[in-house]
């Protein structure tokens, strides 16, 4: 848990509360801030599985699973490439677009390239870092007069920014556990945009679970979001955003890999609607990434690999 990434304070949050819940299912469970020392606290501590609560550059990114694959060491969640694809927006709606689910349209801009506006999309826009979680950097540009700042404000977190058409509507949250949806979620926001603050700051942000659908738009955007998670290769838990349009469409928006697991987070609200209290959630997710792994390690020694 923890890190160094911006979403560095969320995680410490999500690490603690993971913690609390392994130690009352009878873990020998310890927390390890992740640094530079990583490598020695996980053989000083003879670390047997690591459960990833580690948000944003470095947890989600596919960094840390390929370090902990060298080590040999068991993780929950998805693996390097789907955690690499999953982090990148732009990557992510190009492999989804290609399973037929609905993406906004966008343009990526690079850092060191050209900053007009794009006159291909619709107003308003919205402007985020390539890389980032927790609506880190994202801004909704409403008037050509808000954009330097926008762009300017995306750039300090990536080298690369996408802009999309705002899809006016509403904020659908659907979390899959082991390839299952789980009960979607809409989030009513003040000011009708889910940033950072309404997500960690703000109590009058309210939670609709099971989100107030139709039968047929409950079952689309479940769906949706299944075939989202397998078109990356997703593992474990993994929570995918929605924006339903005016007509009642889902717009993909993109998956965080490593949903955040504190008292206002998604997931737990949901697998509570669905029976799952927390602390057998926890528990899933950390058998789920032990029996991943042991089927891992029996296909590589029928191959003769280990």
């Amino acid at each position: 848990m923890g890190g160094r990434s911006a979403e560095r304070e969320i995680s410490l949050k999500t690490g603690q509360a993971v913690y609390a819940a392994l130690i009352r299912k009878g873990y020998a469970a310890t927390r390890i801030d992740v640094d530079v020392s990583l490598p020695r606290k996980l053989r000083a501590r003879n670390v047997q599985l690591a459960f990833l609560a580690l948000h944003g550059r470095g947890g989600e990114d596919g960094t840390v699973q390929g370090f902990l694959d060298v080590m040999g060491i068991p993780y929950t969640g998805s693996g390097v490439q789907a955690s690499a694809m999953a982090m990148n927006k732009p990557v992510t709606k190009a492999f989804v677009r290609m399973q037929g689910v609905p993406v906004a349209p966008g343009v990526v801009m690079q850092r060191t390239g050209n900053r007009a506006i794009p006159k291909q999309l619709s107003w308003p826009l919205v402007v985020k870092p390539a890389n980032e979680g927790s609506t880190v950097g994202v801004s909704v540009v409403r008037k050509p007069s808000q954009w330097t700042r926008a762009l300017q404000q995306a750039f300090e977190h990536d080298q690369e920014v996408l802009v999309e058409s705002f899809i006016d509507g509403r904020e659908i949250a659907v979390s899959v556990l082991d390839g299952e949806a789980l009960p979607s979620i809409e989030i009513v926001a003040p000011n009708a945009f889910y940033d950072y603050a309404a997500k960690y700051e703000k109590s009058e942000t309210r939670y609709l679970c099971p989100a107030p659908l139709t039968q047929g738009q409950a079952q689309r955007v479940s769906a949706l979001a299944v075939r989202a998670y397998q078109a990356i290769g997703c593992a474990g838990a993994a929570r995918i955003d929605f924006r339903l349009n005016r007509s009642g469409r889902p717009v993909f928006l993109e998956i965080n890999t490593i949903p955040g697991m504190t008292q206002r987070s998604l997931l737990p609200m949901s697998a509570a609607q669905a029976g799952i209290d927390y602390d057998s959630l926890t528990e899933r997710i950390l058998q789920s990434g032990l029996a991943r792994q042991s089927s891992w390690r029996t296909t590589r020694a029928r191959q003769g690999r280990v």
